[in-house]
């Protein structure tokens, strides 16, 4: 299986059935993805040098102005798309191979978990997975270890309370906080 052909399937959001073609190729993709964060995490880098190797992870050019806080997590890294101007703060975890989109302007805090998979819930099935993408627009807040489940889109300007599990979409210009997340306030314009 080609990376094009796995990227294809995730995006369509088929159930992925344990033990695949499929499920086999994003097992290859995690070994990679292990190698390269191993790298990233276990000795000091410099901007630019982090920059190369998360470009390397995700297999996309990514803009000069992004910059990280390793370490930083990640069991694929092929469906991360980021912005330009996004910081990501220390030890975040991005399972993307439902696809994760990170708007320009974004800031994540430290331990935030963006998760694009699910497991089907009958017993017989249970391996199997389901991906759905988690879409964050531009100019977003995401505080310290909020989770963000599969399927969320976050509109323009919103913030994201810190400690809150994001499962449903949330406005632009809004702040959720919460466990389920719930509207805080809106933010005047």
């Amino acid at each position: 299986m080609k990376l094009e052909n796995f990227l294809e399937i995730m995006d369509s959001g088929q159930e992925m059935i344990a033990g695949s073609e499929t499920h086999r190729f994003m097992h290859e993709l995690s070994q990679e993805a292990l190698k390269i964060t191993m790298e990233l995490n276990n000795q000091y880098h410099t901007e630019d040098e982090i920059r190369r190797m998360m470009e390397k992870l995700t297999g996309r050019a990514l803009d000069e102005s992004f910059s990280m806080f390793p370490p930083f997590y990640t069991d694929c890294g092929k469906n991360t798309k980021i912005g330009k101007n996004v910081f990501i703060n220390a030890a975040c975890m991005f399972q993307d191979q439902g696809g994760i989109e990170i708007g320009d302007g974004s800031l994540i805090g430290h331990h935030v978990v963006m998760a694009t998979l699910n497991h089907n819930l009958k017993v017989e099935a249970r391996g199997n997975i389901i991906p759905k993408p988690i879409k964050i627009g531009k100019n977003v807040w995401i505080g310290a270890n909020a989770t963000i489940c599969q399927g969320v889109v976050i509109g323009d300007g919103a913030v994201i309370a810190a400690g809150t599990v994001v499962t449903k979409d949330v406005a632009r210009n809004t702040v959720v906080g919460g466990v389920p997340s719930k509207v805080i306030k809106t933010i005047e314009e």
